[in-house]
C-alpha cells in the first residue's frame, strides 16, 4: 500500500492509495475525503471486549474501515489534534506502546489493543492505568500534538522524558517514573514534577508540544465567571 504524509509538521494529513480490495482502518472521524469507489463502514475490530479496552485507554470504541471496492482509490485522513503524522513499520517481532489519542490509522494486519500498566506507572506516568498497545505486521500511522521527534538510545544509554511529551516506544524498552529534580519542591517548582527515565536500546518518539500545558495556556485567556 502506498501513502504520502502531506503538510508535515503542525497540520499533517495522510493520503492513502488503495488498490482494489485493499483497506485501511482509522480512528473514528478521521476521514477527510475519499474516492467514490471507497466503501466506508464502522467496525469494532476485535469484538466487544477489545473495544471496551480501547475506551479505557482513551481511544474510541469504533474504528472506521475504508475499502477500495471499485478500482484505484484514494483516502485522505487527518487526526483531531494539530500536529504531525509518523508511519511506523511493524514486523510482528515487538509491540508498540502509544499514548492515548496517538493512533490514527493502520493497514491490514495491525491490531490495536489495550495494555494495563502497574500501579506506580498508572498513577504517575501521565498516561493512566491503560495505554494503547499496537501489534501485528503492517504499517501504523501515529499522530501527535506538535512535531514528532525520534530519540535513539544505544544499549545502556538513558534519557529522561517529560511524560506529557511521550508519543510511542517499543515494548522491549524499560522505563521508570521518577521525580524531575532532586527533591519534590524542586520538581514541583520547575513545572516538571514527574518524568519517565528510559533505558536503551531503542527509539522513543516524543512530541514537541504538551497537550496539558497547552490546555492550561488556553484557560488563561478564558474569562472567569464573577
Amino acid at each position: 500500500m502506498k501513502y504520502d504524509v502531506l503538510y508535515e509538521g503542525a497540520f499533517a494529513m495522510l493520503k492513502v492509495h488503495l488498490n482494489p480490495g485493499e483497506s485501511v482502518k482509522a480512528e473514528m472521524g478521521a476521514m477527510v475525503a475519499m474516492s467514490p469507489g471507497v466503501e466506508l463502514r464502522g467496525t469494532v475490530d476485535g469484538g466487544l471486549m477489545r473495544g471496551l479496552g480501547r475506551m479505557l485507554s482513551g481511544e474510541k470504541f469504533f474504528f472506521q474501515e475504508l475499502t477500495a471496492t471499485r478500482g484505484q482509490s484514494e483516502v485522505l485522513l487527518s487526526p483531531g489534534a494539530i500536529g504531525d503524522i509518523q508511519a511506523i513499520e511493524l514486523d510482528g517481532s515487538y509491540k508498540l506502546y502509544v499514548q492515548k489519542d496517538g493512533f490514527l490509522a493502520g493497514t491490514h494486519g495491525i491490531q490495536v489493543n489495550t495494555k494495563m500498566q502497574n500501579l506506580t506507572r498508572g498513577l504517575f506516568s501521565g498516561e493512566g492505568f491503560f495505554i494503547i498497545e499496537i501489534s501485528g505486521s503492517g504499517t501504523v500511522f501515529l499522530s501527535s500534538f506538535g512535531a514528532i521527534h525520534a530519540i535513539n538510545l544505544e544499549p545502556g544509554e538513558e534519557m529522561i522524558i517529560d511524560n506529557g511529551h511521550l508519543v510511542a516506544w517499543p515494548d522491549y524498552m524499560d522505563y521508570k517514573v521518577e521525580k524531575a529534580a532532586s527533591g519534590w519542591l524542586n520538581s514541583l517548582t520547575s513545572g516538571e514534577a514527574l518524568v519517565c527515565r528510559f533505558r536503551g536500546e531503542g527509539v522513543v518518539l516524543v512530541q514537541s508540544r504538551n497537550p496539558g500545558s497547552f490546555g492550561t495556556w488556553i484557560k488563561s485567556f478564558v474569562p472567569s465567571r464573577p
